[in-house]
């Protein structure tokens, strides 16, 4: 029989305590039934909301869909949905039942689905209607797909989600699993390269919400959670479904794209005390004047990840908002937030301070830990680390090393121990013999009135010696101004808040950057460009 999860908050870091007999479905869905829960409102989707009691019987007849169609424990199960009710169900559902979902981005091109089927070699896909023009071509002559589920009013040809479970059991026996199964797999975001399958174990998601979730945020059962990013991410999956569920709280989540508009109108209704978002996205809610906050406003904190949160955004929201962003990094390979700014000891412009129950080292390019205000790689030894890249053997042996995960990201400490971000190790670049971080140069852009959003690459000058070139996309109501006084003018704001070498000699004004689903800037296309 699986058992619960123990989680002792009252010390620091929360202590963690896991039977051997476990399963991640029960602890997150049935375990709030049998405490009570069965009445309060776990999620509110675009259709509705839905008790505890009512998602747990989702779950039950979700996995004994999948059961009902000849899958078996182990089975892999790709899930391609927009972000309402049934994606809870299908994800728990499969769990449950012992089977391995693996969400995956919706915003992929069919060549990208293609891979990942064939990768995961899922045996099944259960796929939002609206993504079928995609996908279907995607699952054709896919050797080890059997079974394609729509969720949606047409199957196109394919069995309906609704209709498979309408006809399941409300009631399912979790299947003997252990904390150390594989649950699920989550893919890499590919912004440097094909996608890997990290995959992730049965005890994780609990780690993370009570490392993160209550040992630094402080998420209780009467928070309502609101996360712009999308349950197919690694953050949102923690934002919108894990962390809420673990004590009992609400969600909100949308099968809307999260424009500024979309966004501002999901905070207006639902009037969240949590809200998850990405440095972009809170950058472009800033650049409207008529969004700010309503008159019933409960925010208590905002949570950024996916890239460094700039200072001045930081700052600016803070200011207009009245609540602090707590900016923090995870990964698809950690699952969640390991590294974050705590509530009332904020610092914009640095990423904080280790989540406890994670241990975090800097190192210098010969692997020996960095010197104070020394640049090096972050490396991180967590609870809720994947056990490695599905079939990538090479990736795996860089990536993780013994308890340690590599994350190719760039930091420095300062004096009072807080961390700051200056970039992914491929995106640095030496100039003049020293090390510039494009994620600074980037932030001081940033904080001129005319940038809405920047990225700095390096670029081979007339001699072929390496310097920043940066691309700007300008505030709307910098449309009129003349480029090459504004290209001066932008010049100058650099050289005047960091050291010389640092400024870029030259900017490219541009409508949009290229970005992953998941508000992440590919350097790498603007760097074969430049």
């Amino acid at each position: 029989m699986s058992g619960f999860a123990e989680v002792d908050a009252g010390v620091s870091p929360p202590r963690v305590t896991i039977p051997r007999e476990y399963n991640a479905a029960v602890d997150f869905v049935d375990r709030n039934v049998a405490q009570g829960n069965a009445a309060r409102t776990a999620l509110i989707d675009d259709d509705g909301s839905y008790a505890y009691g009512e998602l747990l019987e989702r779950v039950n007849r979700a996995g004994n869909a999948l059961l009902g169609l000849d899958l078996a424990q182990e089975n892999r199960i790709a899930m391609a949905m927009l972000d309402t009710v049934d994606f809870p169900a299908v994800f728990w559902g499969a769990i449950k039942a012992g089977m391995v979902p693996i969400p995956l981005n919706t915003l992929l091109t069919t060549g990208e689905y293609a891979y990942m089927l064939r990768d995961s070699r899922a045996r099944a896909l259960v796929a939002s209607e609206a993504l079928l023009d995609k996908l279907l071509p995607a699952a054709k002559d896919q050797p080890h797909l059997k079974h394609i589920v729509v969720v949606g009013k047409d199957g196109h040809g394919h069995v309906r989600l609704d209709a498979l479970t309408r006809d399941a059991s409300g009631t399912l026996q979790a299947a003997a699993t252990t904390a150390d199964d594989v649950a699920f797999w989550l893919y890499s975001s590919g912004s440097t390269g094909a996608p890997k399958g990290a995959m992730h174990l049965q005890s994780d998601l609990v780690h993370t919400a009570a490392l993160w979730g209550r040992g630094v945020l402080g998420i209780t059962p009467e928070d309502v959670s609101y996360s712009a990013a999308k349950l197919f991410f690694a953050y949102g999956l923690g934002n919108a479904m894990t962390l809420p569920l673990h004590v009992g709280g609400t969600a909100v989540i949308t099968a809307q794209r999260p424009t500024p508009d979309s966004v501002m109108a999901v905070m207006r209704k639902h009037n969240p005390t949590l809200f998850y978002g990405v440095p972009t996205l809170y950058g472009a809610i800033l650049a409207d004047a008529k969004n700010a906050p309503g008159p019933a406003q409960r925010l208590r904190y905002c949570v950024s990840a996916g890239e460094a949160l700039p200072e001045d955004v930081g700052r600016r929201w803070k200011q207009r908002f009245g609540v602090d962003i707590l900016d923090g990094i995870g990964s698809t390979e950690m699952l969640h937030i390991f590294l974050a700014n705590r509530p009332g000891e904020v610092r914009y412009g640095t990423t904080g301070k280790p989540v406890p129950g994670y241990d975090l080292r800097i190192l210098d390019e010969a692997g020996h830990p960095a010197q104070p205000g020394q640049i090096g790689e972050l490396v991180v030894n967590g609870p809720s680390a994947a056990i490695g890249y599905w079939n990538q053997r090479a990736k795996n042996l860089h990536t993780f090393r013994g308890p340690w995960t590599y994350t190719g990201d760039k930091y420095m400490v300062d004096a009072d121990g807080y961390y700051r971000y200056c970039g992914r190790s491929d995106d640095m670049m030496k100039v003049s013999g020293n090390w510039v971080s494009p994620f600074e140069v980037e932030a001081t852009l940033i904080a001129h009135p005319k940038v809405l959003e920047a990225a700095v690459v390096g670029k081979d000058d007339e001699r072929g010696l390496l310097k920043p070139k940066a691309y700007v996309v300008l505030r709307p109501e910098a449309d009129g101004v003349d480029r090459d006084t504004l290209t001066s003018e932008l010049k100058n704001f650099v050289k005047a808040r960091l050291a010389p070498y640092k400024y870029p000699r030259w900017i490219e004004y541009v409508d949009t950057l290229p970005k992953t689903a998941t508000g992440k800037i590919q350097r790498f296309k603007l760097r074969a460009k430049a």
